[in-house]
């Protein structure tokens, strides 16, 4: 437990400053459809990114936090074929890319490289947590399958964004739901996933590059000679 409690100390602060909530100026669908339609326009004129990153994961079997924080590219793609690379910092240095339709997550610290499909990759927290934060999700989709909720507005943290708050809930019975937090660029800088066994995985973005440049052998790690491949 000693290892993780920085992490955890980090992880109360950030959840206790993650949203300064006032209710939102107008309710109802008209206004849901409005955000949807700036995540639309953002979805399409973004197609790279450069962020600082983020992740937060609370277990609700075993009540532990954990932080990791590193630095995001991404590439716009379709669907979950988006290019992503992620380095991460701490706790550990790891790095994660993803380009089409596969990933590789480098463990230095194991001499380590886990291999796999983005489909296959539902028992990777680090993997789907990246995954999962919508960049190239279209408004279409979020109506087709989510319950959409607006939910409150108002400044992120201490000297963020104003954003308002979505909360999504699938149409399918699968016993989990989505936050998400819309800049009024439509961008959305922090989503938070709830599933069934009441496990979280937050991911936020800061310092925020849009359309990047970002070279092209970004997603393609060179792996150094000798590394354990493992295929999930």
């Amino acid at each position: 437990m000693k290892k993780y409690f920085s992490f955890a100390l980090v992880a109360m602060l950030l959840a206790s400053t993650a949203f300064v909530s006032r209710p939102a100026q107008a309710q109802g669908p008209g206004l849901v459809s409005s955000i949807l339609n700036k995540m639309e326009r953002n979805r399409r004129e973004l197609h790279s990114l450069r962020a600082e990153m983020t992740m937060q994961k609370w277990n609700a079997q075993i009540h532990e936090e954990e932080m990791s924080y590193g630095q995001v590219q991404y590439v716009a793609g379709k669907g979950r074929d988006a290019n992503v690379r992620v380095d991460w910092t701490r706790p550990a240095r790891e790095l994660l890319a993803v380009s089409n339709g596969k990933y590789t997550l480098y463990r230095p610290r194991l001499n380590q490289a886990i291999v796999g499909t983005t489909a296959n990759a539902r028992g990777n927290a680090k993997v789907n947590g990246v995954l999962g934060f919508g960049l190239n999700a279209s408004g279409a989709q979020l109506k087709s399958q989510y319950n959409i909720e607006l939910a409150g507005e108002g400044t992120l943290y201490d000297g963020g964004p104003h954003v308002v708050y979505l909360k999504l809930t699938p149409k399918t019975a699968s016993g989990k739901f989505t936050e998400v937090w819309v800049d009024d660029s439509g961008m959305p800088v922090q989503t938070r996933v709830t599933e069934s066994n009441g496990d979280t995985t937050l991911v936020r973005l800061t310092n925020i590059e849009r359309n990047a440049s970002i070279p092209s052998d970004a997603f393609d790690p060179k792996l150094p000679s000798g590394v354990k491949i493992v295929k999930s």
